[in-house]
């Protein structure tokens, strides 16, 4: 046979090619998982209009689109209600989820007679209303569990399904009551039919509060967080001098109440509503409580006798009857002192929230005394 070189060098060309292929294909996956890796590295959370944000160079000299800037990014803000309420820790002592002892009337059960329920009376609203109070009271009720966290199922974790919804309730009795608040569900537009959904039977308790202070105690609570937003004043007119109120800012949005009820109200009927006064709340809880109690089905449990104005902070902490344990109060997140607002922007937004109020009043057959 005729010797060939061809033939005696094909084999360390095939092993080459062999070795070049492994090594591209390593470089490929150590490519893929630097990607990966990258992609799960903790970023600034920025939306589309942070991220065009342009340079400072290009709005130093035009002051109104700077305003406006900062504006937008002030209402992404006030739209954020991840603060301590919505987790629960708006109160010294909180407890979550545990059971009083028999000053309060709670007794204690075997595990295995407890289940998991969907609730069946819900607090939708309003921020910056009293929710968080609210709720507070009625956990006193030994017929109610309630969870402390702020769910969000229903405007932001609805794709998660009903039974994981289920698993963030506490476990109840027979004959006790599963509770959540949270104030985001009044002005959410999905809201309502999803609610419907789950159970058409489902009782909606609504805190509200004069509009106008609810929305600077709104902005209080942003400005804590964020001393350098701008100020109530700009923020509460599309055009300061055009005098045109801007109901895009959820701080103004949130007020008008008449508007989200009308929404509510084409899945239930207004038997299914309570509206607990965010003024009566500080000024008469036991009251208040009364009212609740009574909506809900429930013995008139929780009383004046669980209650203790405290001075220093303008509101009530709770307290056990026939017991020197130190009373259960609000914590530093709530009783902020509100900033000085030009009174003549404060009479603007009276004029304003007028119609929206009187159309309220006529839905509850309630007046709450805002004008």
């Amino acid at each position: 046979m005729e010797y060939s070189p061809l033939c005696h060098t094909s084999q360390p060309v095939k092993n080459q090619l062999f070795l070049l292929c492994i090594m591209l294909s390593l470089w490929v996956y150590m490519l893929y998982c630097c990607v990966g890796y990258c992609s799960t590295t903790p970023t600034f959370m920025l939306d589309e209009r942070s991220r065009r944000m342009p340079p400072p160079t290009a709005l130093q000299n035009q002051p109104e689109e700077l305003e406006m800037f900062l504006k937008s990014q002030t209402r992404d803000l006030l739209n954020n209600e991840s603060d301590a309420d919505s987790r629960g820790e708006g109160w010294e002592e909180n407890k979550g989820d545990v059971t009083y002892d028999e000053d309060s009337g709670v007794t204690n059960a075997p595990n295995g007679s407890e289940i998991k329920k969907l609730p069946q009376a819900i607090i939708i609203g309003v921020k910056k209303g009293g929710t968080r109070a609210l709720l507070e009271f009625l956990r006193l009720h030994p017929d109610i569990r309630a969870v402390g966290a702020e769910p969000h199922f229903f405007d932001r974790n609805y794709e998660k399904g009903l039974e994981w919804y289920r698993e963030l309730m506490p476990k109840t009795l027979e004959g006790q009551l599963t509770m959540e608040k949270t104030p985001s569900y009044f002005v959410t537009k999905e809201v309502p039919g999803r609610i419907y959904a789950m159970s058409k039977g489902t009782k909606l308790i609504v805190v509200v509060r004069d509009p106008v202070t609810r929305a600077i105690s709104d902005y209080t609570q942003t400005r804590s967080k964020k001393p350098d937003i701008p100020s109530f004043e700009s923020l509460t007119f599309k055009n300061i001098t055009a005098n045109l109120i801007d109901t895009s800012w959820s701080a103004v949005q949130i007020g008008m109440y008449a508007r989200h009820l009308e929404r509510w109200l084409q899945f239930f009927p207004m038997s299914q509503f309570l509206f607990v006064s965010g003024e009566r709340l500080i000024s008469d809880p036991a009251g208040e409580m009364a009212r609740v109690q009574h909506f809900l089905d429930l013995k008139r449990v929780v009383s004046h006798k669980h209650f203790h104005f405290n001075p220093a902070k303008g509101f009530p902490c709770l307290k056990r009857p026939e017991s020197n344990s130190k009373p259960h109060c609000l914590g530093k997140t709530k009783g902020r002192t509100h900033p000085n607002i030009d009174p003549d922007v404060i009479q603007r937004l009276r004029d304003f929230y007028k119609p929206f109020n009187k159309k309220f009043y006529h839905i509850t057959g309630h007046d709450f005394g805002w004008d």
